[in-house]
């Protein structure tokens, strides 16, 4: 409508124009039929020729195209820049031992209701992860990949036939197949016949023998923060096993002699987390603060409770924030005990540990910007994001759904030095 209107004005500044050389002009009529004149009318018309005209036309119509496109990146970029942390304000923090966690409240609460969670899925039926060799047929949206004749760890058949649009967080844990595997990115899938490609990274080192021919989810747990970390970030199985490897010794050290020794002879980092004895320490922890925060929770629900900030041992080091308060209520037993797993294997969850204050919580949600971004998109389901900022990341699952545009799951982590070395590298 806008470049209508210019060409109209355009139109009667040619007729005034020639009317004052004394020429007919570039009536209305003439400029409409010029496409049929051709070469013709550029000799038709004295004072200003058509050629003339339909040139600065054409420079106008190009400059006013570049100013709008510019405005719009320009407003784009502005609500990426204003929605940087904004809304999110920090509550007083619910503490056990070493671990502090800082409820989040936000501005907004999206209708999150159409997703599905893997447990969810899993549990109807509706939803099944195979190796990848086991799937018939492998697409990625958009495009088929070729069936393949075997199993390989960072691949795995996904289908979602629940007729809903499946939420995979990463951190989530798939069991059974030929190795254990975790999610290694937040993504959405819609429902479809069809398998996906997804990408997952080992959690069991020392097995590839198939245990059954499907996952099940570890519905209890989900990775710890350190496990998680190199999955996201640095996209290192080698880093991932050697996480597993050292926190699956922390947690084993933690409990009596006894079970330390049964646990000696696995490398399956959730058969470790599902251990009885495992699952009352990490009980210790999690228990007073998922007592707390239920109660909590019955009394946000107005304020709009979407998140956590995350302290160990007196450090603020990560953030989960979600679109709703619902989908943090669906998440939540899985993400505290992974926090208390974190607070487990990262010291003494006894004894003095320094204070952290909510203005340094407050500070971690309000900075979501950063210097680099890298993104990737996948036409009409989702936006994913990594941002770089000064010491940590964030990542970001944008939904691009019909109806369903906004951001659906925040992480952010402290930046390690090892990550940041294998990106380096990478």
């Amino acid at each position: 409508m806008a470049r209508r209107t210019v060409l109209e004005q355009f139109q009667r500044w040619c007729v005034s124009s020639d009317q004052r050389r004394g020429g007919k002009g570039c009536g209305k009529t003439d400029f409409r039929s010029s496409e049929r004149t051709s070469s013709r009318a550029t000799t038709s018309f004295p004072g200003i020729s058509f050629r003339k005209c339909s040139l600065v036309a054409i420079l106008l119509l190009i400059s006013i195209t570049c100013l709008q496109g510019a405005g719009q990146r320009k407003d784009a970029a502005g609500q990426r820049s204003n929605s940087a942390g904004a809304g999110y304000s920090v509550l007083e923090p619910i503490s056990s031992g070493n671990l502090t966690i800082f409820p989040v409240t936000a501005d907004s609460n999206y209708d999150t209701s159409r997703f599905i969670t893997l447990d969810e899925g899993v549990r109807a039926g509706t939803v099944v992860v195979t190796e990848q060799g086991q799937a018939v047929s492998m697409v990625r949206p958009g495009s088929t990949l070729p069936a393949r004749g075997g199993a390989e760890v960072n691949r795995l058949a996904l289908y979602n036939k629940s007729g809903r649009p499946l939420l995979l967080l990463a951190g989530e844990i798939v069991t059974g197949g030929k190795q254990d595997r975790v999610i290694g990115a937040d993504r959405i899938v819609p429902s479809s016949p069809e398998a996906i490609d997804l990408g997952a990274f080992c959690v069991e080192p020392g097995r590839w023998v198939g245990s059954s021919n499907n996952f099940g989810s570890m519905k209890s747990q989900m990775a710890q923060p350190s496990v998680r970390r190199p999955a996201m970030a640095a996209k290192s199985q080698a880093m991932v096993w050697d996480q597993v490897r050292e926190k699956a010794g922390r947690m084993s050290a933690s409990v009596p002699m006894a079970s330390a020794s049964a646990l000696g002879g696995t490398t399956s980092y959730a058969r470790v987390m599902a251990d009885d004895a495992v699952q009352e320490t990490v009980d210790r922890v999690a228990a007073p603060i998922t007592q707390d925060y239920e109660a909590v929770l019955r009394h946000l629900k107005q304020k709009k409770a979407v998140g956590v900030v995350v302290a160990v041992n007196g450090e603020v080091m990560w953030a989960d924030i979600f679109g709703s308060t619902e989908l943090l209520e669906k998440y939540w037993p899985k993400l505290v005990r992974s926090y208390a797993a974190e607070a487990v294997t990262s010291g003494s969850s006894k004894g003095s540990h320094p204070m952290v204050s909510a203005n340094s919580a407050q500070q971690f949600v309000d900075e979501l910007g950063g210097e680099k971004e890298v993104a990737e998109t996948n036409a009409g389901v989702f936006r994913r994001a990594e941002i770089t900022g000064d010491g940590y990341r964030v990542f970001t699952l944008t939904s691009l759904l019909p109806k369903m545009n906004f951001e659906v799951h925040i992480t952010k982590m402290k930046d390690s030095r090892e990550v940041r070395a294998r990106i380096q590298v990478r």
